[in-house]
């Protein structure tokens, strides 16, 4: 069914994008592609202006986006009948975005299952086992249900809380050692970001310990997540003054590390047969070692490394 509305003084792209409900590059090439009438004669031009003129939108007819089996490496932390574990390097985004099909590990994880392309009229939907996601640079362990009923069941785990989660982050400043309780929502104003506070905020808890400090400038940091909000450590040690070392989002680049500075390192889980509790960690990557070095500091001994 076509789309109609009237426009006036605006860009055509950006007319269509808003009516549309699209992005102005998809309303570009709509537009581009000869879908797009004004006052009954053909438009090809984004940047035209009607002048109070019908605008009719015919959508094309397109595919549904699919995600492709990507075969390359995972790092596998523990693989049974009903789970894997892996340890999910940084750069690496957990599940499809728009516009983003390739360069997830849910691609990956297609492939090394043998599993053919997946349709879906949104990617970050297709989540093969995945029932919780680390941002694309943070690195660290992930489980995946291997079955429908094991995905059901460690969904029902991270749900009521069951699971301990451990992470490490360098930050910028000492945090306070601190059980920290502070609802998180959508940012007012920045829609890619969350915010204590917030639209819609939901309760979040943080526990926070400082491993090692060098002065009052930096931190070695261990957080233990109770809850899985968006972006929930990052933004909680936002809150304390102390955002993590090189967060685009909630801090500032610096020059010791070329990344946001946080790592799943240890994920504690019922197992989905047994009900027998599994502990799992993940090596940490080098370049937060090597941060921590250039900041100072001495790496400490007992918190493992990857090669």
């Amino acid at each position: 069914m076509a789309l109609k509305f009237l426009a006036d003084g605006e860009r055509l792209d950006q007319a269509v994008a808003r009516y549309a409900g699209v992005s102005r590059a998809k309303a570009k090439a709509w537009i581009e592609g000869g879908h797009v009438r004004v006052a009954g004669r053909v438009i090809a031009k984004p940047a035209y202006r009607p002048k109070g003129e019908v605008v009719v939108v015919e959508r094309p007819v397109e595919p549904p986006p699919r995600v492709e089996p990507e075969d390359k490496p995972i790092d596998v932390l523990y693989e049974d009948e009903a789970i894997l574990v892996v340890n999910k390097p940084p750069g690496l985004l957990t599940h499809p975005a728009p516009g983003e099909p390739r360069g997830s590990l849910v691609g990956r994880l297609l492939a090394y299952f043998g599993q053919g392309p997946v349709e879906a009229e949104r990617l970050e939907e297709v989540r093969p086992g995945i029932v919780h996601r680390l941002d694309r640079d943070t690195s660290g362990a992930i489980v995946i249900g291997k079955t429908p009923f094991a995905q059901a069941k460690l969904a029902e785990a991270f749900k009521n809380r069951f699971v301990l989660k451990r992470y490490l982050a360098l930050t910028q400043g000492v945090p306070r050692e601190i059980n920290l309780v502070a609802p998180i929502g959508r940012h007012p104003r920045e829609r890619n970001k969350m915010a204590v506070g917030g639209i819609a905020p939901r309760y979040a808890e943080t526990e926070i310990e400082v491993l090692k400090a060098l002065g009052s400038a930096y931190a070695l940091v261990e957080a233990r997540p109770h809850t899985g909000r968006t972006h929930q450590i990052r933004v909680h040690l936002k809150h304390l003054g102390t955002p993590i070392l090189s967060d685009p989002l909630y801090g500032k680049p610096h020059p010791a590390m070329p990344r946001q500075a946080l790592h799943a390192y240890e994920l504690r889980i019922p197992h989905p047969l047994t009900g027998r509790f599994l502990s799992f960690t993940a090596p940490v990557p080098r370049d937060m070692k090597e941060a921590w070095e250039r900041l100072g500091g001495r790496w400490p001994e007992g918190i493992e490394l990857a090669p």
